[in-house]
């Protein structure tokens, strides 16, 4: 594993707690992303790590894109489509 002044410093740049940047990253392990409450889940998720507001038709965009596309999550993904309003 990387050593904590590592997400020391990620943490300080960002603003994000690794913490929670891990955890979401292991429930993404096994998560079913065909399954729309999963998807809708993940999404409010990171939304709060990131300290963005998704408004509804955003995150029924994200959902569609998806679900239907099968486009691979990650928190890369959401992130990537939450800065793109």
């Amino acid at each position: 594993m990387m050593d904590n002044q590592f997400f020391k410093n990620v943490e300080k740049k960002t603003g994000v707690n690794m913490k929670d940047i891990l955890e979401l990253a292991n429930s993404l392990q096994h998560a079913n992303f065909k399954d729309e409450q999963t998807v809708r889940g993940v999404i409010k998720r990171v939304a709060q790590i990131a300290n963005r507001k998704v408004p509804k038709e955003l995150e029924d965009k994200i959902v569609q894109t998806i679900i239907q596309n099968g486009k691979q999550l990650d928190f890369n993904t959401i992130a990537n489509m939450i800065n793109k309003k």
